[in-house]
């Protein structure tokens, strides 16, 4: 995950949920681990050669960077970055790396104490019947770091066990690799190009407990700024095969409308090197249908080997944001690993946008629900209504779902809308994130349209609030960034515009450089308020 030199303070389906559709048959072969000293087998099998089913991507639609995955058992279990939504850090299951359901976090109530934000990169590893996520998040009163968590069971709960590195400059992309001799280490880039110094790839002894460090730490290679590499290496990810440790990584830009990012590999015959890179580096690069791929794990299925990575959707970039991606290798003769055609194989398919509807009947919220991870709202479920208290500070109290397409269609239905207390307001918004939205709101006598840009916000159009017990809001986008509203007091059986014209608002200042738009209500104003709502839905459109 990149750290811009930027430094701003700054799922989605009720569970359990299949987030795509596809097919890879079941796969019953064991797999090593990532910190296991064990070689990888080869590709050589009559299963290997077979031509490859199609993959229906992106197998994790929506914003999911940094995707990691093992597998333990006959399962595969993934996680993504968060950033600054929580919960924190999504865990997703499958049999065949494809169909992936959502069925919790590794910090689904409160955030680790020693952290505040920028929840990056969860590495999930497998060990000794244990299951450890490292992961990188902001200090408290300091800078980036590394941080390991540990459970019995992939779904947790997890133990927080704090952070294990923290250098001056950041430290970030945690992962954990068995040397040639058994030896444990963590594996980390120092995060030198937030103040535009060199980021070289360190490795440190570990000991068994994942606890602390030991020992001194060793370079293993860093960025060449006169190649492809430009600024930065990153996401390290380490298998060993036929005698080589292989390390895929990502480099230059990772993130927006002008992000650069590749895949390259480098290889070592002793954890500690020396390394070589690949001559043909980049590996994995842009096509007409995927954007600046990287930062993922690679993993093998029946014999097949995969790299699970995100990318820009072409059609979408940034407004989505980074999806997880799927797309095979196989190993040359040269003993170099080299994707079909150096890109990501498959387009986006229709099949992987992904409808979402919440009547609030169940107990608790579901799992694909999301909030500003600095700003939890208070909530409660009952009788079929979600009730969501309101707060003065940013734009209120926030609740999001993922998009996973770049036009899309959200309503919600607000109860009593002209009771809620002076000064507080409720309804359906884009969230960028706290400062930044587009929102469709009823309160004070009014229905108004408020954009929020950067913390001010300004009115772009209202009408006055109807005599209705029940207002349905209504918020719709294309190419990502263009969005309109309406409101309705018949069920939906009529639409009136605002603005009255229906002229569309760009919203292309919405979402932060690492993070895709979330769309869901909100609720502003005093604490004493609590805005009730009978459903949400989200539709992708085609």
């Amino acid at each position: 995950m990149q750290q811009n030199s930027l430094r701003t303070s700054v799922r989605r389906l009720s569970g359990p949920v299949l987030l795509s559709l596809g097919l890879l048959a079941a796969c019953q072969r064991p797999v090593s681990t990532s910190t296991r000293p064990a070689e990888a087998g080869s590709t050589s099998s009559p299963a290997a050669a077979m031509a490859p089913a199609v993959i229906a991507n992106p197998v994790l639609p929506g914003d999911f960077p940094d995707p990691s995955v093992v597998k333990v058992g006959d399962t595969y279990w993934a996680t993504a970055t968060s950033s600054n939504w929580g919960p924190t850090f999504p865990l997703l299951k499958s049999t065949d790396l494809v169909k992936w359901e959502l069925v919790g976090h590794v910090f689904p109530g409160e955030r680790p104490a020693w952290a505040d934000y920028y929840f990056w990169a969860p590495e999930i590893s497998e060990e000794g019947g244990k299951i450890y996520v490292y992961y990188t998040a902001h200090k408290r009163g300091g800078n980036l770091a590394v941080g390991v968590a540990s459970a019995s069971n992939p779904a947790g709960p997890y133990t927080d066990h704090g952070p294990l590195v923290g250098q001056p400059h950041g430290s970030i992309d945690g992962f954990p690799m068995r040397d040639e001799n058994g030896q444990l280490y963590l594996i980390w880039k120092e995060d030198g190009n937030s103040v535009q110094q060199p980021t070289p790839i360190w490795a440190q002894r570990i000991n068994e407990a994942r606890t602390a460090l030991v020992g001194e730490k060793q370079e293993l290679f860093r960025n060449d700024p006169a190649t492809w590499e430009g600024n930065l290496v990153e996401g390290v990810s380490i298998v060993r095969r036929e005698g080589y440790f292989y390390a895929f990584y990502a480099a230059n830009g990772c993130c927006g409308s002008g992000c650069t990012y590749a895949t390259g590999v480098a290889r070592a015959k002793t954890l500690l090197g020396p390394w070589e890179k690949y001559a043909k580096n980049p590996i994995l690069i842009n096509n007409d249908a995927w954007k600046c791929p990287g930062h993922g794990t690679a993993v093998q299925h029946q014999g097949r080997w995969f790299m699970l990575h995100h990318a820009y959707a072409a059609n979408s970039q940034q407004f989505v944001g980074r999806q997880g991606v799927l797309t095979e290798f196989t190993w040359a003769a040269t003993g170099w690993p080299e994707f079909r055609g150096g890109t990501t194989a498959v387009a986006p398919t229709p099949v992987s946008a992904v409808s979402f509807t919440d009547e609030y009947t169940s107990k608790t919220l579901a799992p694909s629900w999301q909030w500003p991870v600095e700003e939890r709202p208070t909530f409660a479920l009952r009788g079929g209504q979600l009730y969501l208290t309101a707060r003065p500070d940013h734009t209120g109290a926030a609740l999001g779902q993922s998009t996973t397409a770049p036009a899309y269609t959200a309503t919600t239905t607000l109860l009593n809308p002209a009771a809620l207390p002076a000064g507080s307001r409720a309804g359906l918004a884009a969230h960028g994130d706290p400062d930044n939205t587009l929102a469709v709101v009823a309160g004070g006598g009014k229905v108004q349209l408020l954009q929020t840009e950067k913390g001010q916000t300004k009115t772009l159009a209202e009408t006055t609030l109807p005599a209705a017990k029940t207002l349905q809001l209504r918020l719709q986008a294309q190419q990502g960034s263009q969005f309109t509203f309406g409101w309705s007091t018949d069920g939906g059986a009529t639409w009136q515009p605002l603005p009255a014209g229906g002229a569309a608002v760009n919203g292309s200042y919405l979402p932060p450089w690492d993070r895709g738009i979330r769309v869901g209500p909100l609720a502003h104003g005093p604490a004493s308020a609590v805005a009730v709502f009978e459903n949400f839905k989200l539709e992708p459109q085609q």
